[in-house]
Order: structure tokens, then sequence, then C-alpha cells
């Protein structure tokens, strides 16, 4: 993972087992302190840290804040579909460039990119699909599917 996106060109990260159970206490409250995390996994406050910087250095994790949209007025949420005559990954990095998509993915199946964004209101999600999305060269049609409600948000799905 780099820079928020994933490639299928990068192998995996080998990770030994003191790593992958660092993630998993991050995962479940990134505010842990190094100190706890190291009474968890049984190293060092300071080896837990070298770690820690390693992993987010190399890409494999980032440690931030999820924020609830509704919450702080970004009212309007949606996935858009979108189909394409073009290059799917040039359409991908002039999505990922604009400000209000925080997701950008290519994909197999009815769409070639899916792209999240949040937007303070309608107006807004109108306003961008009209003359940021719709104008990108080789977009042909996009389908919109409007959040009501985002039921499950979670990031602790573990190392395997």
């Amino acid at each position: 993972m780099t820079n928020g996106t994933r490639s299928a060109a990068h192998r995996p990260v080998q990770l030994d087992d003191v790593s992958k159970a660092i993630i998993e206490q991050l995962q479940a409250d990134g505010r842990r302190s190094y100190a706890d995390v190291a009474k968890a996994v049984g190293l060092s406050e300071a080896a837990v840290r070298q770690r820690v910087q390693r992993l987010t250095e190399a890409g494999v994790m980032q440690i931030v804040a999820v924020t609830d949209p509704m919450q702080l007025g970004f009212t309007t949420q949606a996935m858009i579909g979108i189909r394409t005559s073009g290059d799917t990954r040039v359409l991908a990095e002039r999505l990922a460039e604009i400000p209000e998509i925080d997701y950008v993915v290519l994909t197999a199946g009815s769409f070639d990119v899916m792209a999240e964004i949040v937007c303070e209101n309608d107006e807004e999600l109108l306003e961008l699909l009209n003359t940021r999305i719709r104008v990108i060269e080789g977009v042909q049609s996009t389908e919109t599917f409007v959040y009501l409600k985002l039921q499950k948000q979670f990031y602790n799905w573990g190392t395997r």
C-alpha cells in the first residue's frame, strides 16, 4: 500500500508474528500507547515504536482517525460507478486528483471504476458530477449510488 493505494504489481510484505500482533493491536485501537502495545506483544516500547515506523514508512499500514462524515456536516455520500472507453488507469488517476473523492478502485463487472465521494450536500454532488467527473475524457456513463445510512465501517480485518 503506497499513499493509500494498492497495486497488484507489488508483492505482499512478509510479516512476522510480532509485526502482525502489533498491527492487530493498533487496528483494535489506533490510540493505544506504544507501552501498551509492547506489553501485549512482548517487546520493548522502543522496539514497537521502530516497528510501527518501519511498517508505516513501507506503506503496510496507516494510522488515521476515521470520522463519520455526517457528524462533520458532510450530508451526502455516494459511490459512483463509471464506465469508460479509455484506459481505466488514466481515469482512476484523474479521479484520485479530485479532493472530494476519497476512494477509487478499478473493477471488473458492470463498471470500470468505482469512486466514493463525500460532499456537503446534494448540490455539491451534482456540481461535482457534471463539471468534474462526467467531463473527464473517456467517461461514457456514470451511475450514482447515494448512501442513505452508513451501517458498518470497520478496519480490523487482521493480518492473516
